[in-house]
């Protein structure tokens, strides 16, 4: 089974996330900002991080997704930033933090279940 790791501080959208990955079997944890999302990340080694970008905390999504892929320990790990900053320099931006995808919010159900299993493969 494969171990999800949400990383957003809106507890709805936390939910619609886990509601949407429970359709398939999936070990799910969440993560309410972004210094316990990476403190979740070392510990449970999850498979994929789905990390929200603006959080409260001292880590925003990019810096989280940074620290995971500087970690020798971490960096096979697939991260997709979920964020409703969607211009061409956030993505950039994302990339550049070594995120493994993108996904602009508001998304659908089908585009996150997509999304999840391409990294996922």
């Amino acid at each position: 089974m494969k171990r999800v790791l949400i990383v957003e501080d809106q507890a709805d959208i936390r939910e619609l996330i886990r509601m949407t990955l429970e359709i398939e079997d999936f070990d799910i944890h969440e993560a309410e900002n972004g210094d316990l999302g990476l403190q979740m990340a070392r510990q449970l080694k999850p498979d994929l991080v789905l990390l929200d970008v603006m959080m409260p905390g001292s880590l925003d999504g990019f810096a989280v997704c940074n620290h995971i892929k500087s970690d020798p320990a971490l960096k096979r790990m697939k991260v997709v930033i979920l964020s409703a900053k969607g211009q061409d320099h956030d993505k950039q931006q994302g990339k550049q933090s070594g995120a493994d995808g993108y996904l602009t919010k508001p998304f659908s159900p089908r585009q996150l279940l997509d999304v999840v299993t391409r990294q996922l493969g």
